[in-house]
């Protein structure tokens, strides 16, 4: 019945814990959308003639690897935004590597 009890504590824990990750996570790459650049991802991306990242992501119409092509390599209008990325003060607060901070930002656009 002990190990029981353990298992069931063990795997508890492990479920909260993924549960704050994944929550710390969004919170991030709020903060990277509100502050990349300095103005924000949204300056250009809430005006009706641009990308709508949100519905992008929701509706599956960019992928993940997509994603991070454009935002290393910067796409038509869109200059590269990694090093904006890293330069976030909550992302260099966590101690987020690029693909983190890829994920968080990801992650944040599909939860909206």
């Amino acid at each position: 019945m002990k190990k029981s009890l353990g298992s069931l504590a063990g795997v508890a824990l492990i479920a909260l814990s993924s549960q704050a990750f994944a929550s710390e996570d969004i919170e991030i790459g709020q903060k990277i959308y509100e502050r990349a650049f300095g103005r924000g991802c949204g300056t250009c991306h809430d005006i009706a003639s641009n990308p709508q990242l949100f519905d992008l992501v929701k509706s599956g119409k960019l992928d993940r690897a997509k994603f991070e092509t454009v935002i290393k390599e910067g796409k038509g209008g869109m200059p590269k935004a990694m090093e904006a990325i890293m330069a976030v003060g909550p992302v260099k607060k966590a101690g987020y590597g690029e693909d983190q901070a890829l994920d968080a930002l990801y992650k944040y656009l599909g939860s909206k």
